[in-house]
């Protein structure tokens, strides 16, 4: 099937079951990259919601923004059946992310995306453009590891393992100009996340 203009490779939403037994505690994964309360964030390529909901709960103000329609609208009905009032979705492409948003936010989340990312360089440009001056890119990455290792009730899952990179090959990716490696936190069984500050404009000088 010919793939969607917009769409990262090997990034599909997948079916609820296993993906809320691989993540049965978003939470913990929210506070493990550093989402305070008060924060404003944007959850990126944010699927059907299932760190949304717990971001939002966590954070101040929230965007969750997604290429896929009908995966937003699943996650509109999951934080309102949650009552919780504080998130907006937004319909559009990840690279224009700055141009999404009202203005620039506290931190960005992206789970599980950024392998299929094409230009991986210049969504990290696109993200350090929408971030204040010391705030945070957090990136969940499946580790490197073969796809046959990676089981999910009893069945291989996550991206084709060619696909899958690693801390050090996220770093590369993304680290430049204008955001810089802050720490990797492990996030077992199979994840570890990224995060990266963006830097001001006066360390530059």
């Amino acid at each position: 099937m010919a793939k969607l203009p917009g769409f990262f490779e090997g990034t599909e939403m997948p079916t609820a079951g296993w993906w809320e037994a691989l993540w049965p505690d978003p939470a913990k994964v929210v506070n493990a990259v550093g989402i305070r309360a008060g924060m404003s964030v944007v959850d990126l390529c944010c699927g059907d919601g299932w760190f949304t909901l717990q971001i939002a709960k966590s954070a101040g103000r929230v965007a969750g923004i997604d290429i896929d329609r009908q995966l937003l609208d699943v996650a509109r009905l999951r934080l309102a059946e949650s009552a919780v009032a504080n998130c907006e979705f937004i319909e559009g492409d990840a690279y224009d992310l700055a141009n999404l948003i009202s203005g620039p936010v506290d931190f960005v989340f992206l789970a599980n995306a950024f392998h299929g990312v094409p230009d991986k360089p210049r969504l990290a440009r696109a993200v350090a453009a929408a971030l204040v001056p010391g705030g945070r890119f957090a990136v969940v990455n499946w580790h490197r590891r073969a796809r046959e290792e990676t089981m999910v009730l009893g069945e291989p899952r996550g991206p084709r393992t060619e696909l899958r990179i690693s801390p050090e090959q996220t770093i590369a990716a993304i680290e430049g100009a204008e955001l810089k490696r802050s720490r990797i936190v492990e996030l077992p069984p199979y994840h570890y996340g990224a995060v990266f500050e963006r830097i001001s404009t006066e360390q530059h000088d």
